[in-house]
C-alpha cells in the first residue's frame, strides 16, 4: 500500500518535471531567450539611464546573479525575470528596447521617475505582462499600439507623462484590464469607439485629480476608467454608438474638463446604473435634460463650467426632477447660463443631500425658507448669481453647515441672528450684497470658523469684540462697509490670523497694541478709516507679515524704523497719512516699488528714488527756550515767504517774448531751460541720440548741464493734436508724484531758431530703455537685446499696477492713462518699471461728475489698436477699466511674447482667448520661447549645482504662470464691469512672487 502511495507520487512529481520541462524548452524554442538574455536587457537598461542619484542600479554587476540585483525579481523553477520595480529611485534617461526581451515579465513598476523619451514599442512582446505603471515620468510622443497585444494586462497606470496624439483603438481590445489612468497627459481626438467594447467597465475621462480616483466596487470588474486629456473633441455621445446601450452596467462616468460639445442626450437617463457622473467643464450647451430624476442610484452630478441654458425659458425644472433621486449626495451647477427662479422645489432634494452648489449663473428669486429641509448639508452654495429678498432665517436650522457662499447677488435685509447657531461652520461668505444693520453678535458663537467675508455690503455699527477673537479665525474681511467704532482690542486672541481686510470703512481710534499677538498674520488692510495715533511699537512683532497697508488714515508721528526689519514684508502703503520726519532705509524701504509714503508732506530723506529733500540736521539749541526758538523760526520763515512773493512779481515783469518756461513742481534744478540748451545737451538734435519715436514726439537722449542725463521728448507740432498732447502730460502730471511714474524735469515751450513753436519735455532718463524692445527682438530698440527673468517680468507688471492703482485710485483727481503699452513703459538701472507718455491722458472730476479732457470725448479711441478696450471702439468714455484691459493685455503679452496684433490672430480669435483656451494644462507651451528658455536653463543649472542646492519646482512654476495669466485674462475680459480693481492685482502678484522665492 505504501510503496504503491510512493510509486504514484514519483509518477505525479516525474509529470510535473517533465511539463517544466517542455514548458522551459518551448519558451526557449519559441522565442529563442534565455537567462543570459534576461541579464544582457537588464545591463542595456542600465546602461541608458543617465542619472542614478541613489546608486540604486550599483548591484547591477557581474558580481551578483542578476535575480539579486536590487529592483529584480525572479520565477522559482525558471529562474527568469517576473518583475522589475524601480519606482521611486528618481531614475532618469530613456528605457531601452531591450525590456522587450524580458518576456516572462508579469510587473513592470517604473512609477516616480524621469524617464523622458519615446516609450518603446517592444514592451508589446510582453504577452504575460500584467502591471504596468509609468506614473509620474516624462515619456513623450505616441502611446504606442502594441500595449493592445498586452493581453493579460489588468493595471495600466500611465499618469503625469507627456504622451501625445490619439488614444491606441487597440486599448479597447484588452478585455482583462480593470484599472487605466491616462490623467495628465496630452492626447487629443475622440474616444476610440473600440472602447465602447468595455462594457463590464466604468467609463471615466476626467482631469479634475481632486476627485480622489480609487480603487471601486467588485475585483472582478473595472470601476473606473480615468482619463485626462488637454484637448478632447467630439460630442460626448454619438448616435451610432450610444453608450447608454454599450456600457449598460457604468455606474460612474467622468468626463469632465474636455472640450465636449453640443446637448446632453435625453438618452443618459439609460444609464440607469449610474452613481456617479461628471460632465464638468466642457463646452455642453442647450437645456438639463429634465428626467435626470429616473437615475434612481444617482448620487452625485456635476455639470459645472459647462455653458448650459436655454435664454427664453426657465432651466431650472431639472432640480424638480432630481428631487426622485432619493440617494443624491452631491449637486454641482456652477459657472453655467442657467437661468429663471430658484424653485420652491430644491428644498426637496434628498434629505441625504451634504453638497449643493449653483454659483455663477443668472438664477432669481428668493432663497426659500424651505431650505431647512435639506438638514444634511454641509455645503450650500448660490454665489454670483441675482437673487434677491433677504436670508432665511430657517437656514440657521442646517446645523451640520459647515460652508456656506451667498457672495455677489442682490441679497438685502439684516444678517438673520440664528445664523449664530451654526456652530459647526467653518467658512460663511455673504460679501458683495445690500445687507444692511450690524453684524449679529450671535455670530461670535462659532467656535470653529476659518473664514468670515461680509465686504462690499452695507452694515454698519460696531466690530464685536468676540467676533473679531475667534481662535480658529483665518480671514476676516469686512472692507468697504460702514462700520464705525475702533478695531475690537479682543483682536489678539485670533492666534491664527492669516489675513484681516478692514479697509474702506469709518473705523477710528488707535490701533490696538494687542494685535501683536497675532503672529500668523501676512496680510494687514486698514486703508481708507479713521485710525488715528502712531504705529504701535508691538508691530515688529509681526514677523510673518508680508502685506501691510495702513494707507488713507489720520495716523501720524515718525514711521518706525522696525518696519524695515520685517524679513518677509514686501509691500507696505503709508501714502495719505500725516507722518513726519525721516523715511528709513533697510530692508522694505530699499525697494521702491514696494512701498509707497506719497501724500505725506512732512516726511524727508529715504533712498534717492523718492526725491524727498534730506532731513535738517539736528543742532544744538544752546540753552534757548523752545518758545524763543519757535518765534524765531516764525519770523524768519515769513520774512522768506515774504521775500520769495516780491522776487516772483519782480521775475513775472521781466519775462522776455519767448515764452514762460513751465515748471514741473517735480523738480526745480533747471527752472531756465532754453532751446538752445536742450540743442547742445541732445547734440543740435542728432539722429543718433533719438531713443524713441512716436506719433505725437521724437525723444532724444542727451546731456543737461555737467553731467546730468536726460531725456528729452521733442514734440511734432506739425502733426495735428501734438499740443493739446504737450498740454496733456503737463496737465497729468502737475500734481502727481509716484515711484513707477516717468518724472518732469522742466518743461519748455518757446521758440526755436527759425522763430517756429517749440515744445518739449525733460524728463529722467531710463538707461534700459522701453519695455517694448525687451520683450520683441524684432523692435527697432533691441540692439544690445536682454532677456528678462521672471521674477523680473512680475515685478515689473507689479510695478505697472502700482503706477495705475495710484492714478485711479489715490490722486486728487483720477487719471486715465488711455495709452499703456510696451513703448510707454521705461526702465531704469534696476529694471524698475516708469508709466510715461500721457500724452492721451484724460483726468476724471468724479467729484463734480465732470471730466476734462485736452481733446473730444474720443480721445482715448486713438491709443494703440490691440491695447484699446472694446468700449471705446462702441462710443464709449474714457475710464479706469479701460487701462485695467490695457494692462490685462499687456500683462499677457509680457509672459506669452505675443503682440495682440500679432498675424495669428484673426476675428475673434485674440490674444486673450489664445490664453484662455491654453490654461490651465498648457501654460508652458504658450509662453514665450525666451522666458521658457529661461526657467528651463534655471531648472538644468540648479540640477547640476552642488550637492544640497535648492532644485526648481517646474509644477509650481507652471502654477505661479497660470496664475499670472489668470490674472491678466480678468483684466482684460469684454464687459468692463468684470474686469479686475486693479488695486488688488499688486497684492496677488506679491503672493506669486514669494512663491516663485521660496521655490
Amino acid at each position: 500500500m505504501l510503496s504503491g502511495l510512493l510509486n504514484s507520487l514519483l509518477w505525479f512529481l516525474g509529470i510535473l518535471l517533465f511539463i517544466n520541462y517542455i514548458e522551459a524548452t518551448t519558451a526557449t524554442a519559441t522565442f529563442g531567450f534565455t537567462n543570459q538574455t534576461d541579464q544582457e536587457a537588464l545591463l542595456a537598461i542600465k546602461d541608458l539611464i543617465s542619472e542614478d542619484p541613489f546608486n540604486s542600479l550599483s548591484s547591477w554587476n557581474s558580481s551578483l546573479q542578476f535575480c539579486s540585483w536590487q529592483g529584480v525579481t525572479c520565477g522559482r523553477r525558471h529562474r527568469r525575470v517576473t518583475s522589475l520595480n524601480l519606482s521611486s529611485l528618481e531614475l532618469a534617461g530613456s528605457l531601452s528596447p531591450h525590456i522587450g526581451n524580458l518576456t516572462f515579465l508579469r510587473v513592470i513598476d517604473l512609477s516616480r521617475n524621469r524617464f523622458h523619451h519615446i516609450f518603446p514599442p517592444e514592451v508589446g512582446q510582453l504577452f504575460r505582462l500584467r502591471y504596468l505603471s509609468l506614473a509620474n515620468n516624462s515619456f513623450q510622443g505616441e502611446l504606442p499600439s502594441t500595449l493592445g497585444v498586452c493581453s493579460n494586462l489588468v493595471f495600466l497606470n500611465l499618469y503625469g507623462n507627456n504622451f501625445r496624439g490619439k488614444i491606441p483603438s487597440a486599448l479597447g481590445s484588452l478585455s482583462r484590464l480593470r484599472w487605466l489612468n491616462l490623467v495628465s497627459n496630452h492626447f487629443t481626438g475622440a474616444i476610440p469607439p473600440s472602447f465602447g467594447n468595455l462594457s463590464s467597465m466604468n467609463l471615466g475621462i476626467s482631469n479634475i485629480v481632486f476627485q480622489q480616483i480609487l480603487w471601486y466596487g467588485s475585483s472582478t470588474a473595472l470601476q473606473y476608467l480615468i482619463h485626462q486629456f488637454s484637448f478632447l473633441c467630439g460630442q460626448p455621445i454619438n448616435r451610432s454608438h450610444d453608450i447608454g446601450l454599450t456600457l449598460p452596467n457604468l455606474q460612474n462616468l467622468y468626463l469632465g474638463t474636455n472640450q465636449f460639445f453640443g446637448h446632453i442626450p435625453k438618452s443618459i437617463v439609460n444609464l440607469s446604473s449610474l452613481i456617479d457622473i461628471d460632465l464638468a467643464y466642457n463646452s455642453l450647451t442647450g437645456r438639463v435634460p429634465n428626467n435626470l430624476g429616473n437615475l434612481q442610484n444617482l448620487e452625485t452630478i456635476n455639470f459645472g463650467g459647462n455653458p448650459l441654458g436655454d435664454e427664453n425659458t426657465s432651466d431650472l425644472t431639472f432640480l424638480t426632477s432630481l428631487t426622485n433621486c432619493t440617494n443624491l449626495r452631491e449637486v454641482w451647477f456652477f459657472e453655467n447660463h442657467l437661468r429663471g427662479v430658484l424653485p420652491a422645489s430644491v428644498a426637496n432634494l434628498s434629505t441625504n443631500l451634504y453638497w449643493l452648489t449653483l454659483g455663477t449663473n443668472y438664477i432669481t428669486g428668493d432663497i426659500p425658507v424651505e431650505i431647512e429641509n435639506l438638514k444634511n448639508l454641509a455645503y450650500l452654495a448660490f454665489p454670483e448669481n441675482m437673487l434677491t429678498g433677504r436670508l432665511p432665517d430657517s437656514i440657521g436650522k442646517l446645523s451640520k453647515l459647515q460652508e456656506l457662499h451667498i457672495y455677489t447677488n442682490k441679497i438685502s435685509g439684516n444678517i438673520p441672528s440664528s445664523f449664530g447657531n451654526l456652530s459647526g461652520i467653518l467658512r460663511l461668505n455673504l460679501a458683495d450684497n445690500f445687507l444692511e444693520g450690524t453684524i449679529p453678535v450671535s455670530l461670535a458663537n462659532y467656535s470653529q470658523l476659518e473664514g468670515l467675508e461680509l465686504s462690499y455690503n452695507q452694515l454698519s455699527g460696531v466690530i464685536p469684540e468676540k467676533l473679531a477673537a475667534i481662535d480658529s479665525l483665518i480671514g476676516l474681511f469686512l472692507a468697504l462697509n460702514n462700520l464705525t467704532g475702533p478695531l475690537p482690542s479682543q483682536l489678539g486672541n485670533a492666534r491664527n490670523l492669516n489675513e484681516l481686510d478692514i479697509s474702506e470703512n469709518k473705523l477710528s481710534g488707535e490701533i490696538p497694541r494687542s494685535i501683536e499677538s497675532c503672529v500668523m498674520l501676512e496680510n494687514l488692510n486698514m486703508e481708507g478709516n479713521f485710525f488715528e495715533g502712531t504705529i504701535p511699537s508691538s508691530f515688529k512683532k509681526l514677523r510673518s507679515i508680508r502685506v501691510l497697508n495702513l494707507a488713507r488714515n489720520n495716523l501720524s508721528g515718525q514711521i518706525p524704523k522696525f518696519l524695515g526689519e520685517l524679513p518677509l514684508l514686501g509691500y507696505l502703503n503709508l501714502s495719505v497719512n500725516s507722518f513726519d520726519g525721516e523715511v528709513p532705509t533697510g530692508g522694505v524701504f530699499n525697494n521702491a516699488s514696494a512701498f509707497s509714503v506719497a501724500g505725506n508732506d512732512k516726511l524727508c530723506g529715504g533712498i534717492k528714488a523718492l526725491q524727498l529733500h534730506e532731513c535738517p540736521k539736528q543742532r544744538q539749541q544752546n540753552g534757548f527756550p523752545r518758545k524763543v526758538v519757535i518765534l524765531v523760526s516764525s519770523i524768519a520763515l515769513f520774512l522768506f515767504l515774504l521775500l520769495a512773493s516780491v522776487c516772483a512779481v519782480i521775475h513775472s515783469k521781466k519775462r522776455n517774448k519767448s515764452g514762460p518756461s513751465l515748471v514741473s513742481p517735480l523738480e526745480k534744478k533747471y527752472q531756465r531751460v532754453s532751446y538752445s540748451e536742450l540743442a547742445r545737451a541732445t547734440g543740435g538734435f542728432s539722429s543718433t541720440n533719438i531713443i524713441g519715436d512716436g506719433k505725437y514726439g521724437t525723444v532724444y537722449q542727451g546731456i543737461l548741464g555737467s553731467d546730468d542725463q536726460v531725456a528729452v521728448k521733442v514734440f511734432k507740432l506739425q502733426q495735428r493734436g501734438a499740443s493739446n498732447t504737450f498740454m496733456a502730460e503737463i496737465n497729468a502730471l502737475r500734481n502727481i508724484r509716484h515711484r513707477n511714474l516717468v518724472r518732469i524735469v522742466n518743461s519748455c515751450s518757446t521758440i526755436d531758431f527759425k522763430g517756429d513753436d517749440f515744445k518739449a519735455l525733460i524728463m529722467e532718463f531710463m538707461s534700459n530703455g522701453s519695455l517694448e524692445s525687451w520683450l520683441h527682438a524684432s523692435s527697432a530698440e533691441s540692439e544690445d537685446f536682454k532677456n528678462l527673468s521672471l521674477l523680473q517680468r512680475i515685478n515689473i507688471a507689479t510695478d505697472l499696477a502700482l503706477a495705475l492703482d495710484y492714478l485711479h485710485n489715490q490722486c486728487e483727481t483720477t487719471v486715465v492713462h488711455c495709452d499703456l503699452k510696451p513703448s510707454n513703459i521705461l526702465l531704469d538701472n534696476d529694471l524698475t518699471a516708469h508709466v510715461g507718455d500721457f500724452g492721451l491722458a484724460k483726468i476724471l472730476l468724479a467729484a463734480l461728475g465732470e471730466s476734462f479732457s485736452t481733446e473730444s470725448s474720443s480721445i482715448c479711441i486713438r491709443g494703440t489698436i490691440g491695447y484699446v478696450a472694446p468700449e471705446y471702439g462702441m462710443g464709449g468714455e474714457a475710464s479706469t477699466h479701460g487701462d485695467v484691459y490695457s494692462y490685462g493685455i499687456l500683462l499677457l503679452e509680457m509672459f506669452t511674447g505675443k503682440r495682440p496684433i500679432d498675424s495669428m490672430f484673426t476675428g475673434e480669435f485674440n490674444l486673450h482667448s489664445f490664453v484662455k483656451a491654453a490654461l490651465p494644462d498648457q501654460v508652458m507651451e504658450i509662453i514665450g520661447p525666451l522666458l521658457s528658455n529661461d526657467i528651463q536653463e534655471e531648472a538644468q543649472t540648479r540640477r547640476n549645482g552642488p550637492r544640497g542646492s535648492r532644485s526648481i519646482n517646474i509644477g509650481k512654476v507652471k502654477e505661479c504662470l497660470a496664475s499670472i495669466l489668470q490674472v491678466g485674462l480678468r483684466c482684460s475680459t469684454d464687459l468692463p464691469s468684470e474686469r479686475m480693481d486693479i488695486g488688488n492685482v499688486p497684492s496677488e502678484l506679491h503672493k506669486i512672487t514669494k512663491i516663485l522665492s521660496n521655490r
